[in-house]
């Protein structure tokens, strides 16, 4: 009989072997003929073939957002449908992501077994290995995972404390965390000698007055958030107290000097200066030269010098 085979949707295949590709797997139709009549079977070809991963159904860059899913959709091909697992380079412990988390194309691949994925964390940065695994080998490609995230934990310093002297400067310093880099906004009490820096990360206050007292608050955002920290500067004016308190001082200093020259004077009158005899007769000055002039003999001894009159 004459022998012959067709491939369903394809041309005719000639005699002989050759190398097996992909493209051969499918149904055949084989049939037997003679001039009695003719026979005819069906055959249906499966080719098997080593996993593989490309870059369309695998990309090698990812971009993750802090508390979504954690899901690293990976497609493989190959028959049998390749195994896929992916974990985290260098992270010895048993990786959330290291179960299979494919998304199998029609030719081959399979689907992990449904669960719940767990959430992005910033610790999920970094890089991963995919490995695709059947019964005629595997296949390997490296992901770089970056997580994103809103800004958080702000930190405001005042420099070089918020209790803040009067006449001295002092600045404000604003740092947050953030993916991508946060930008910075400030809310201040209004003044003249305030500056803000370029990057907006800090304001300086020189000379610092009353007006400059308050509070300041700095926002940190980005595409996925903002978040915000205040300080509460008191500017402090005891110095101007203590001033004043001097001058006080001083004025009582003056006053107490001045009673004690009057009251020095006054009990040093009698004993030196200069007199007119004959205005000075009667007086109270007079009386204390008499008095005085009877009581030579004691150590003490007054001279009087006589003005013209």
């Amino acid at each position: 009989p004459h022998h012959g085979g067709t491939h369903h949707g394809g041309p005719t295949r000639a005699r002989g072997s050759r190398m097996v590709s992909r493209a051969d797997a499918g149904r055949y139709v084989c049939w037997a003929t003679n001039r009695h009549g003719v026979a005819t079977r069906n055959v249906v070809v499966t080719v098997e073939y080593e996993p593989s991963i490309g870059e369309l159904d695998c990309p090698d860059r990812r971009l993750w957002l802090e508390g979504t899913p954690a899901q690293l959709g990976c497609a493989a091909t190959g028959n049998p449908p390749p195994l896929v697992t992916c974990a985290k380079v260098g992270d010895t412990r048993d990786h959330p992501l290291d179960r299979p988390l494919v998304t199998p194309k029609e030719e081959g691949g399979t689907q992990g077994s449904p669960r719940v994925p767990p959430t992005v964390t910033r610790a999920h940065a970094g890089t991963y290995q995919c490995r695709a695994t059947n019964a005629h080998g595997s296949a390997i490609r490296n992901i770089t995972v970056s997580v994103e995230y809103g800004p958080a934990a702000v930190t405001l310093r005042v420099l070089p404390s918020a209790n803040v002297t009067r006449g001295t400067t002092f600045s404000l310093d604003c740092g947050a965390e953030g993916v991508p880099a946060p930008t910075y906004a400030w809310a201040v009490p209004p003044a003249p000698n305030l500056r803000v820096a370029t990057d907006n990360r800090s304001v300086t206050v020189t000379g610092a007055t009353p007006a400059n007292r308050g509070l300041y608050t700095c926002t940190a955002s980005n595409r996925h958030g903002r978040s915000a920290g205040t300080v509460l500067v008191r500017v402090d004016e005891s110095w101007l107290v203590a001033l004043v308190a001097l001058g006080s001082l001083g004025a009582l200093t003056v006053l107490a000097l001045a009673v004690a020259g009057g009251y020095y004077l006054k009990t040093t009158a009698c004993k030196k200066g200069e007199y007119n005899v004959r205005d000075a007769e009667g007086s109270s000055e007079a009386a204390c030269l008499h008095r005085h002039r009877h009581r030579h003999d004691r150590t003490e001894v007054f001279g009087i010098q006589l003005t013209q009159p």
